[in-house]
C-alpha cells in the first residue's frame, strides 16, 4: 500500500503546474472521493501545444543521431518499471482494475518505451532507381506535434502504446488524460521525465473533454492526432480535425464475436471467455461481447458459461478477484439500461443483468444473456461491461454472416480444431485482428486496430510506427550523366 497525494497537477513545457479549478476523482471500489487534479483550461492547452511546437520545430528530438532516442527510451522503460508497484496502486483505487492487472499495466507500458527503442534507429527509407542521371530515395520525417487522448480503461498502457512509437520516430507530444482516471497516468509521466527528453517533448493535461480536448482537435499547430474511445466522440473529432486536414489513428468501439464450432476445446474456451468478457469487469474495446455456438453444443456451452460467470468472484480490486467494479456510476446505470433493453426485446437472462447491490462501489454482476437473436441491441451496440451475449448458430456460413452483422470490425476469435475451417472463416471475418482458439492471443508486437465505426490506422507492432511520420521523396537530376 502507498500514499496516495491528495492533489495532483499537470505537466506543461517541463514543469508540474496547478489550475484555478479542480476535478475530483473517486475511488469505484468504494464510491468514495480519492484525490483531485488540476482541471486544465483552454489556455493550458495552448501552453503544451506551444511548448510543443517548439520542441518539435527545434530539432532537439531528431537532431541527435538516432541512438539518442533509443537510450531515452530504454532509460524510460527502466523508471517505469522502478516505480510500477507505486503505479499499480493508485490505478487500482482510481480506476478499480484488480492490483494485479494495475501492476501488469505498468510493465506493459515499460515494454512498450523497450520495443519501440528497437526500432527508434531503424526508420530506413528506400532507394528508387530511375535510371541514369537520376537519384532517388525516401525518407521518414516525424509528423510533428502529436496531439493524443487516452482513454480511462486502461490509461497508462495506452497513453505508452501511442507515446513510445511517437517519441521514438521524433514527434513532440501532447497527452490529454481521462477525468476518471488520470492519477496513473501523473505516475506513468513523472517517471518518464527523469529520462531526460528536451523540454516540450511531452506535456499531460487533464482537462473537460468538450473544451480542452476540442481545443486540441481543431488547432493548427497539431500535425497528428490520436484517439481511443467512443465512437460519437471520435466522429466529433474527426469533424474538427476535417478543417485542417489533420491526419488521425482512431481505435474507436468494437461488438466483437467470437465462433466456436461443435469440436471447440471446451477447457480453452471457457478460459477465453472469462479472460474475453469479465477481465477489466468487460471495459475492453477489443471484449469478446459476443459468443456465436454452433446449436449442437448450445445448451452445453451456454449452461458451462452460466456457471463460470456465477463462480466469479467479485470484489475490490486490491483484493484481485475476478471481477472488478465499473469505472463510475454513470457506467455502471449504461450497462443496466441496455440489460433492461435486451429483456424487453426477448433476451433470456441467464445471469446477473443488475447491480452487485451488496457492495458500496459500482459493481454489475457477471451477466450473461442466452438466446440472442443478431438484430437484438445487446448484439448491436457496445456495453463496456460484464455482459455476454450467446446466440446460437447453424452452419460456418451463417455464423460468418452474424460475426459479420454489426457496424463494428475491431476483433473477432475462432474456437475449433479444424484448421482449414479456421482459416476460412480468418479469410472472410471483417475485422482488424482475429484470434484463432485463444481471445487476446495478440501482443505488443501485433497490429492492433478496427475496420468500420472500430476505426482506422493501427497501433502496436512495427506497423504503428509508420503512422507517427510523413514519408517524403527526394529526386535529384544528376548533371553530366
Amino acid at each position: 500500500m502507498y500514499p496516495i497525494a491528495s492533489h495532483w497537477l499537470n505537466y506543461i513545457d517541463g514543469d508540474w503546474v496547478d489550475s484555478a479549478q479542480h476535478l475530483s476523482v473517486n475511488n469505484p471500489g468504494t464510491a468514495e472521493p480519492l484525490a483531485t487534479i488540476a482541471q486544465a483550461t483552454v489556455e493550458d492547452a495552448e501552453r503544451a501545444l506551444l511548448a510543443a511546437r517548439r520542441c518539435a520545430d527545434s530539432g532537439e528530438l531528431t537532431r541527435a543521431r538516432p541512438a539518442q532516442r533509443v537510450s531515452w527510451l530504454l532509460r524510460i522503460a527502466e523508471e517505469i518499471r522502478a516505480v510500477a508497484d507505486e503505479g499499480a496502486w493508485v490505478l487500482c483505487q482510481e480506476n478499480g482494475k484488480s492490483i494485479n492487472d494495475a501492476r501488469d499495466e505498468f510493465i506493459e507500458a515499460a515494454r512498450y518505451f523497450e520495443y519501440y527503442a528497437g526500432m527508434a534507429d531503424k526508420i530506413e527509407g528506400t532507394s528508387i532507381p530511375l535510371g541514369n542521371g537520376y537519384m532517388d530515395f525516401t525518407v521518414y520525417d516525424p509528423m510533428g506535434v502529436s496531439a493524443q487522448i487516452v482513454p480511462w480503461n486502461f490509461p497508462v498502457s495506452i497513453c505508452a502504446r501511442s507515446l513510445a512509437p511517437a517519441l521514438a520516430a521524433g514527434n513532440a507530444v501532447v497527452i490529454k488524460s481521462p477525468e476518471l482516471s488520470p492519477l496513473g497516468m501523473c505516475v506513468l509521466v513523472r517517471a518518464i521525465v527523469k529520462a531526460g527528453l528536451p523540454q516540450g517533448a511531452i506535456n499531460l493535461i487533464c482537462g473537460r473533454g468538450r473544451e480542452v480536448g476540442a481545443h486540441l482537435v481543431s488547432s493548427a499547430k497539431v500535425d497528428q492526432i490520436v484517439f481511443t474511445g467512443s465512437v460519437p466522440t471520435g466522429q466529433s473529432i474527426l469533424r474538427d480535425a476535417a478543417a485542417n486536414a489533420i491526419p488521425s489513428v482512431m481505435e474507436l468501439g468494437g461488438k466483437s464475436a467470437a465462433i466456436a464450432f461443435a469440436d471447440v476445446d471446451r477447457k480453452q474456451l471457457l478460459a477465453s471467455v472469462k479472460n474475453g468478457i469479465f477481465f477489466n469487469a468487460g471495459q475492453v474495446c477489443s471484449a469478446m461481447s459476443r459468443l456465436l455456438v454452433q446449436r449442437e453444443i448450445y445448451e452445453d456451452i451456454v449452461q458451462a458459461v452460466v456457471e463460470l460467470a456465477e463462480g466469479l468472484s467479485v470484489g475490490l480490486g486490491q483484493d484481485n478477484p475476478d471481477l472488478t467494479p465499473v469505472v463510475s456510476a454513470a457506467q455502471l446505470a449504461g450497462i443496466e439500461t441496455l440489460c433492461r433493453r435486451a429483456v424487453d426485446e426477448g433476451a433470456v437472462l441467464a445471469t446477473g443483468g443488475e447491480a452487485h447491490n451488496e457492495l458500496a462501489g459500482h459493481f454489475m454482476l457477471p451477466t450473461v444473456f442466452r438466446d440472442v437473436r443478431a438484430d437484438m441491441c445487446i448484439a448491436q451496440e457496445e456495453v463496456f461491461g460484464p455482459v455476454l451475449a450467446v446466440i446460437p448458430f447453424d452452419s460456418e456460413e451463417q455464423a460468418i454472416e452474424i460475426a459479420n452483422g454489426t457496424d463494428f470490425g475491431l476483433v473477432a476469435g475462432v474456437f475449433t480444431q479444424d484448421i482449414s475451417r479456421a482459416m476460412r472463416c480468418v479469410r472472410r471475418l471483417r475485422a482488424g485482428q482475429v484470434f484463432v482458439n485463444e481471445w487476446y492471443a495478440g501482443g505488443i508486437e501485433t497490429p492492433f486496430g478496427g475496420v468500420g465505426l472500430s476505426g482506422f490506422g493501427r497501433e502496436k507492432g512495427q506497423e504503428a510506427l509508420y503512422s507517427y511520420v510523413r514519408t517524403k521523396n527526394i529526386a535529384i537530376r544528376v548533371a553530366g550523366e
